[in-house]
């Protein structure tokens, strides 16, 4: 009986000092209507850098965005002004611009899988102009590496590394430019991979 007694004025104490707490909570809640209260990490979601369009005074003329110093490039940049997107830089390329990098299982399965990525929705998985929005018709037009003419002349099978490299960089006709996509090193491995499939491998 005595601990029965206990126990309830033990469960008493703690539901009051419940009742008690969410009280306090809930009146300083309501105490201050322009309070949002406990902030947690302010700085989590208070930016301390400039965003990009805010003014600066650090800078001479007001900007946070500025431009950078000359004849700086990024890094990671590789300049292809070499071979210009034209005709005649196109067929430059093709002469001159020869793969770096060596032929073994390992480029080759990093080109399938950019060329997987990246090119198979149009050319097809085997490079063969039936890629699955050709199939649904987004896109016509797409030539086998291994049967069909290259718009610009000539015919794909022939194409060689370098005119695949440029077209990969630049584009041709609905092809868009893959430049901003596929880094220069991982380029060289998808020229690598449409090699192989113009052997028909």
């Amino acid at each position: 009986m005595k601990g029965s007694t206990l126990a309830m004025n033990k469960n008493k104490f703690v539901y009051a000092a419940f009742l008690a707490i969410a009280f306090a909570a809930t009146f300083s809640a309501c105490k201050d209507k322009r309070s949002t209260g406990l902030e947690y990490a302010r700085n989590m979601y208070d930016p301390i850098a400039y965003n990009p369009d805010q003014p600066n005074k650090n800078f001479k003329d007001g900007k946070t965005a500025q431009l950078p110093p000359a004849n700086t490039k990024p890094v990671g940049f590789e300049e292809y002004d070499k071979y210009p997107n034209t005709l005649e830089g196109y067929n430059e390329a093709g002469v001159k611009m020869v793969n770096p990098l060596p032929v073994d299982s390992t480029n080759l399965a990093q080109g399938k899988h950019s060329f997987v990525v990246f090119c198979a929705p149009c050319h097809g998985e085997k490079g063969d102009g039936q890629g699955h929005l050709v199939k649904i018709e987004k896109f016509s037009g797409v030539p086998a590496y291994q049967t069909g003419a290259s718009s610009r002349g000539g015919n794909m099978v022939d194409l060689t590394a370098g005119k695949i490299y440029h077209t990969i960089t630049y584009g041709v006709n609905n092809m868009g430019s893959h430049a901003s996509q596929i880094s220069p090193t991982d380029r060289w491995k998808v020229v690598m991979y449409v090699q192989q499939l113009q052997k028909g491998q």
